[in-house]
């Protein structure tokens, strides 16, 4: 009884890192430890630790890009595919376009996946493995489109 109370006060979240609300980046985005976004995220974001790692989004939080990371709690918006090693979890406010790879997936009323979800099992180490070499092969830096008309 009393176990759960103080499990959940271990898992209480360290942040090393705080992107702001009007903070805007542009780019891939490498962390460890915990990181909050409350801004926007337009490129991928990648957790550089196996099974420590957080990344939390505020309910004014926008991510455009693949997110990789062992833990991932989600109260804004993410258009892209999220690969999570160990745990999801969706507020409220998540909105979430793309697939979502995860182990441990935990979910409030309200929240919002259009996309699939897809359940990796303990020891199915191999599935992350191969979309992250897959990914990684692609180039991520950003291209400059051509505009002929600039009515």
């Amino acid at each position: 009884m009393f176990n759960k109370n103080n499990q959940k006060r271990n898992k209480a979240t360290r942040i090393d890192t705080l992107i702001g609300h009007h903070t805007h980046i542009k780019g891939n985005v490498n962390f460890s430890g915990g990181l909050r976004i409350d801004g926007s995220v337009s490129g991928n974001i990648n957790a550089t630790e196996e099974n420590k790692s957080v990344l939390t989004l505020s309910e004014k939080s926008v991510i455009e890009g693949e997110i990789r990371v062992p833990n991932l709690i989600v109260n804004g918006t993410i258009i892209g595919d999220v690969y999570s090693s160990q745990h999801v979890e969706l507020a409220a406010n998540a909105k979430i376009t793309g697939t979502v790879y995860y182990r441990l997936l935990e979910m409030v009323t309200g929240c919002q996946v259009n996309g699939q979800l897809i359940h990796v099992a303990t020891d199915d180490e191999q599935i992350m493995r191969v979309e992250h070499d897959k990914a990684n092969d692609n180039n991520d830096t950003p291209q400059l489109e051509k505009k002929d008309n600039l009515d």
